[in-house]
């Protein structure tokens, strides 16, 4: 099984996002995540600095400015999703990834906190 390091890049992007009220707080997450096609077409426009930026978890062993490098996806590479949020803290915790469902927690206590 993979091992993930918390993106402290990401965090502090989420935290801007929701001071900033850059965020989304009743959508469909599985209609909302961004496919891979759409991924690769914001790729074209955007480093590869600003995506890791979208992924509370940095792959261990996987190569930087590759997809596999960065997972638990937080937006739809324009907002924070609640329901994103929602589904780290539960994907994580369902692999017992604890670093990363702490840090998607603590940015779901925010976001709550910021939009209530």
């Amino acid at each position: 099984m993979a091992r993930y390091a918390v993106n402290p890049d990401a965090v502090a992007h989420v935290r801007r996002l929701v001071d900033t009220r850059q965020y989304v707080l009743d959508s469909d997450w599985g209609e909302a995540q961004p496919d891979a096609a759409r991924q690769n077409a914001w790729l074209e426009r955007h480093s590869w600095e600003e995506y890791a930026r979208w992924h509370l978890g940095l792959t261990e062993g996987a190569t930087d400015g590759t997809k596999a490098r960065y997972a638990f996806v937080v937006g739809d590479l324009r907002r924070v999703h609640r329901s994103a949020l929602i589904a780290c803290v539960y994907r994580a915790s369902e692999w017992r990834h604890k670093d990363v469902e702490l840090a998607a927690h603590d940015l779901l206590q925010h976001l709550d906190a910021t939009s209530g």
